[in-house]
Formats: structure tokens, C-alpha cells, sequence
């Protein structure tokens, strides 16, 4: 039996009095890009959190590639971690170690490497996803936004995972860096074979990369095609893909 790499089923979360999710479902397929999106509130954070094993939900199941995340201890989650990689929407790189050592920091926790071999597989690493070998010895403080995103993939890509998380990946990049960046993911799932889930809310990110979306309204998830989501009739996704916004979109694509 072939199982969705990713599967949530009757996900409930709840906070006090606010009811974040209700039954929420989803699937994502092998080798697909899934974007994720809705509006402020939604529970598109609290969703990853789930998915990650780093928030137990109320109720409902979370399965990676077939196994329930919810009910494993710490230690049972180790194993799951280690087979998928995620980068968080500041990047979340520690200010006090080198992008070489931020990179390498995965590699101490799971695998069993000298230094030599460990610097050497994350300088590979850090050449994948594009930056100059010298931005190995800086620190985070001394990158660009974009420099950022491209070390903290590094990282999520440390050991070699065939399931990739993007928590809004290209938030505050400027459109060229932001489209690069695009690029980039694409050419490396490709490449890699890789999985991607995609959390975001930029329109461009979504008609370059994803294969499908996944809208979380009323507390639910509608999933489609991209070229179906934007017809669903719900008000939320209608203003989302056909307001002010999505128009000068289609706009600059038609002056292109």
C-alpha cells in the first residue's frame, strides 16, 4: 500500500475558547509542491506545529510516510525528524555559530561523522543551494535576507530528506530575490526528488511552485488543483485569487 507522505485526519486545536481547527483534513503526495495558505488567524502555523510533532493536537491524526506522529514519545519522534528538513519563516539560524556550523548542527545530532567529513558534507550543502563558499565562516549577522533563507535550507537539506517544510519562504525578500528563491526550490525538488510543503502568502510563490493548495477556511481545508482552487466559490478564496492584489498580479504577467 502506497501512503500520502503527508496525512492529517480530524485535526482539532484548540486554545481556550478559540477553536483553531475543526476536523481539518489533508493530504500531500509524493514528489508534489503543496502550498498552504489562509488568512491571518487561520491556524497555518499551528498546522506546521502539528505536522512536526512540536504541538499535540486535541484530537485527530497526523501520519509521515504511513506512521502516526501523535501518539510516538521524544524519542520515537527522533527518528521521524530526522527524515524530514524545515525552515522557519526568520530562518531561526543561531547568531552565535557560522553558517557552516548551523548547517552541520542536524549532522551532530543524528549522524555519527568526523569533523573532516562533516565539514565537507555541509560546504556540499551550502554550495546546493547556491551561496559562495566563503559564506561558510560568517555569521548570520553579516548575510543578506536572502543569504539567510538560502543557509536555513541548507540546513533543513543536511540530511538528505525526501520531505521539505517552508514556512513562508520567501517573506521579506524583494520580488527578484523572492523569484530566484522560487527558482531554487523548484530546481532542488526536482533535482532531489523532494517532497515540498509549502506554507505562504505570497500569490507569485504559489503560481511558480505549487502543484496544489490547500486554503484553510472555517476552520477546515478546501484542496485543489491550482488552476481549480481559484474558481471555489468560498468569499475567503475568491477575494484571495481575484482581489486587488491577484488583479495587479495578472497585470504585470500580461505586461511581462
Amino acid at each position: 500500500m502506497i501512503y500520502p507522505v503527508v496525512e492529517v485526519l480530524g485535526l482539532v486545536n484548540r486554545f481556550g475558547s478559540q477553536l483553531v481547527h475543526e476536523g481539518l483534513d489533508m493530504e500531500v503526495r509524493e514528489d508534489e509542491v503543496f502550498g498552504i495558505v489562509g488568512g491571518s488567524g487561520s491556524g497555518k502555523s499551528v498546522l506546521l506545529r502539528s505536522i512536526l510533532g512540536l504541538q499535540r493536537p486535541l484530537a485527530g491524526t497526523v501520519r509521515i510516510e504511513g506512521r502516526d506522529i501523535t501518539q510516538m514519545t521524544a524519542g520515537q519522534l527522533r527518528s521521524i525528524k530526522a527524515r524530514y528538513g524545515v525552515t522557519f519563516q526568520q530562518g531561526a539560524l543561531y547568531s552565535s555559530l557560522t553558517v557552516l556550523q548551523n548547517v552541520q548542527l542536524p549532522m551532530v545530532e543524528h549522524l555519527q561523522l568526523a569533523a573532516a567529513a562533516r565539514d565537507e558534507l555541509a560546504l556540499l550543502k551550502i554550495r546546493l543551494v547556491g551561496l559562495p563558499a566563503d559564506a561558510a565562516q560568517k555569521y548570520p549577522a553579516q548575510l543578506s535576507g536572502g543569504m539567510i533563507k538560502r543557509a536555513a535550507l541548507a540546513r533543513a537539506l543536511a540530511l538528505d530528506p525526501n520531505l521539505l517544510f517552508l514556512d513562508e519562504p520567501t517573506s521579506g525578500l524583494d520580488p527578484i530575490s523572492a523569484s530566484e528563491f522560487d527558482g531554487l526550490v523548484l530546481y532542488l525538488q526536482k533535482q532531489l526528488r523532494l517532497t515540498v510543503v509549502m506554507i505562504t502568502h505570497d500569490l507569485d510563490t504559489i503560481f511558480r511552485t505549487c502543484n496544489r493548495v490547500g486554503v484553510i477556511v472555517d476552520r477546515h481545508m478546501e484542496i485543489d488543483t491550482l488552476e481549480r482552487i481559484v474558481e471555489h466559490p468560498h468569499p475567503w478564496i475568491q477575494a484571495y485569487f481575484h482581489g486587488e492584489r491577484a488583479r495587479a498580479r495578472r497585470s504585470a504577467a500580461h505586461g511581462a
